[in-house]
Order: structure tokens, then C-alpha cells, then sequence
């Protein structure tokens, strides 16, 4: 099989602009999440509820939610729909960017469970404590996200603000669901009911970055479409080429409205 990743292209009102370089715990760690805290990392699950390895990753993945510093996000692929059942938040658009991913990792195929972190590397996704100590070491090194993005709510407006630094990359927007529950009824496995959380529905490039801090600003109304069970990522990402996304530079997550439990 053999796919591209084709970046998705909304009409948005977008806004730029010049603003001072960020401080504190944001600039260290290159962003925050929803609740305030510094970000360690990003981690891309690629998953699927036709895979019966998968219930325990989507377990993981949430518990790192929960844990609140680090970005997690759920993509669902179609691959496994062969199996008998197609899963209810694949998309084709999810399974082109794990293989280019693995076009960047010079691999010749993909898997599920598979958690890439910080767009450089991956790894079983059920393997919590191996996610966290990868992504505290490159944390330490010089592998981690080392510039400053925020994300926050301005009156009707969400305001993106992306600090100073070396090299040039996309500003990308994932949105997803913060959580869903799925009875599955056939596959592997079938009779499960399995909750899903920040299940990718939508992947946008916004802008470029290059190395200047600057500031967009998105319509509020980019959230309203879950009834507040949505959410967005703010990705700052390099690119390997026009084609294949490379490593995560920063990154943030906001939130429509509190956040709810199942």
C-alpha cells in the first residue's frame, strides 16, 4: 500500500503577527496543555477498534491525558476495516500520515498499536512506561520541543502564538474528539465497548514558521462543531519534504468548554 500525506487546507480567517518571545515553563518545554501545564511531549497513536492489541494503547493513551503534560492524540485508521468492521473514526487521511511517518522513519510498513513521539521516533503504544521514560530522555537531549506555542480562547477568536527560534515548519492544527464510546459489534474485537479518546478527525496547516514568533488567530466556531467534546492540537511541525512530516518543535492543546468525563 502506498500513500501520501496530503496536508488539509481549510478557509479559515486567519490573522499574523509579531509578539514577544514567550517565558517560564512554556519556553522551556514548547508549549502547555489545556490545564496550564508545561508540555514534555507529543504522542501520535495510531489505532484502530479492528485491533484486538489495541484496547490496551487507547488505555495508555489516556491515562497520559489524564496526567496532563503531554499531547496526546488518537488517530484512527482503516486498514483493519477488511476484518468486518470499519471503524467509526477512521480516516483514509489518518493512515496516509502514518505512513508518511514511516516514510520518515525509513520503514516499509506500519503497524497498530504504533505511538510516535514528538514526530521523531516510535513505538508500541501500549508500552506506557517506555513512552514516558523515551520521552523524558528526549526531553534531556535535544529531541524535545524546544519552542514555546500557546493556545487559548479571545473572545470569539482562538489565539495561536508561536515563540522565537532556529529553523522554519508548519503550524499545524489536529482536531479531534475529547471522547467517544463505541460498541463494537463485530472484528476482533466484537461485543466490546471501548471509549476512545482524542479521537483525530481533522488535520490542518495553517501557516508557516520560520523561526520569528508570530500569532494567528482562528475562529472560535472551529470548536463549536463537537458540542463541547472538541478539541484541537496546535502542532509546530518541520518537514522532511512537501510530503512527509518530521519533528515536533512545540506544541499546545485547547479545549471547548470544561472538561467533561464519560
Amino acid at each position: 500500500m502506498t500513500l501520501a500525506f496530503r496536508p488539509m487546507i481549510r478557509h479559515l480567517v486567519l490573522t499574523m503577527g509579531l509578539f514577544g518571545a514567550l517565558s517560564g515553563a512554556a519556553a522551556a518545554d514548547g508549549g502547555k496543555a489545556f490545564n496550564g501545564r508545561a508540555i514534555k511531549g507529543v504522542v501520535e497513536l495510531f489505532t484502530s477498534q479492528g485491533c484486538s492489541s489495541c484496547p490496551p494503547a487507547d488505555a495508555a493513551l489516556k491515562t497520559l491525558i489524564d496526567e496532563g503534560d503531554v499531547v496526546a492524540l488518537a488517530y484512527h485508521v482503516d486498514y483493519w476495516n477488511y476484518l468486518g468492521w470499519a471503524d467509526t473514526l477512521a480516516s483514509k487521511e489518518n493512515t496516509e500520515r502514518q505512513y508518511a511517518y514511516a516514510r520518515m522513519l525509513g520503514r516499509n510498513g506500519v503497524y497498530t498499536p504504533q505511538a510516535i513521539l514528538n514526530g521523531r521516533d516510535h513505538m508500541n503504544g501500549s508500552d506506557l512506561q517506555a513512552i514516558r521514560s523515551r520521552l523524558e530522555t528526549m526531553r534531556a537531549g535535544d529531541k524535545g520541543l524546544a519552542v514555546p506555542v500557546e493556545a487559548a480562547m479571545a473572545g470569539d477568536g482562538i489565539s495561536i502564538r508561536v515563540g522565537g527560534g532556529a529553523g522554519k515548519a508548519n503550524v499545524v492544527v489536529v482536531y479531534f474528539d475529547r471522547a467517544r464510546v463505541v460498541n463494537v459489534e463485530r472484528g476482533e474485537n466484537r461485543g466490546k465497548r471501548i471509549a476512545y479518546w482524542h479521537a483525530v478527525r481533522d488535520i490542518q496547516t495553517i501557516g508557516l514558521w520560520d523561526g520569528t514568533p508570530t500569532q494567528f488567530t482562528l475562529p472560535a466556531s472551529v470548536l463549536i462543531e463537537g458540542r463541547g467534546n472538541s478539541g484541537c492540537a496546535i502542532l509546530l511541525q518541520s518537514m522532511k519534504d512537501k510530503e512527509t512530516p518530521g519533528a515536533i518543535l512545540g506544541a499546545a492543546t485547547i479545549l471547548a468548554g470544561p472538561q467533561g468525563k464519560l
